[in-house]
Order: structure tokens, then sequence, then C-alpha cells
């Protein structure tokens, strides 16, 4: 991602969430940004027993408790944010706005 970003001279600021952990509130507005229901943006979910059918309260909270259930990078321009998987997706909203 710093690679894509730099040579297309856009500026950015990296979250590490290991570091500045997730609140449901936070972890909440971001999801909404993406448009997504929260279990699209998990991985592992089976084993941390949450699935499609689980209400997208537990599976922010499922999230928050385990970082790594959640899908990365997350790219986020004002009020839209993508799952940059291509990392090209990334590219693309910041483009975008």
């Amino acid at each position: 991602m710093a690679t894509l970003f730099r040579e297309n001279g856009i500026d950015w600021d990296k979250v590490n969430y290991f570091i500045e952990p997730f609140t449901v509130e936070n972890l909440t507005a971001l999801v909404k940004k993406t448009g997504l229901r929260p279990i699209k943006i998990t991985r592992g979910a089976a084993a941390a027993g949450i699935s499609e059918d689980s209400p997208d309260a537990d599976v922010i909270e499922a999230m928050v408790e385990d970082p790594n259930l959640i899908q990365r990078p997350i790219v986020e321009v004002g009020d839209t944010a993508v799952v940059a998987r291509p990392v090209e997706r990334a590219l693309e909203l910041v483009r975008g706005n």
C-alpha cells in the first residue's frame, strides 16, 4: 500500500489498530462507511464463532476483541471506506475523492 501511494504522490496516515485499538463505536462507524455488513470484512469468522447469521453488533464486538478478524487494509477517505483487496481499490477511492 505504501509503495502504491508513494508512486502516485498520495499523502496518507497509517493507523495500526493493534497499537490504537478500535472501540465498538469507531469500528461501527468505519464499517458503515464501507457500505458492507461487518461479517463481510472479517476473516476466520467461523473459528471465532461468528457467521452470516450473527447479529452485526456481535460481529463488531468480536472484531474489537480480536483485531485479527478484521480484513485489512481498510482505507478511509472522508465518508467512504474500502477494504483494499486488491490494493488498487484504495487508489480508486483516493482518486475518486
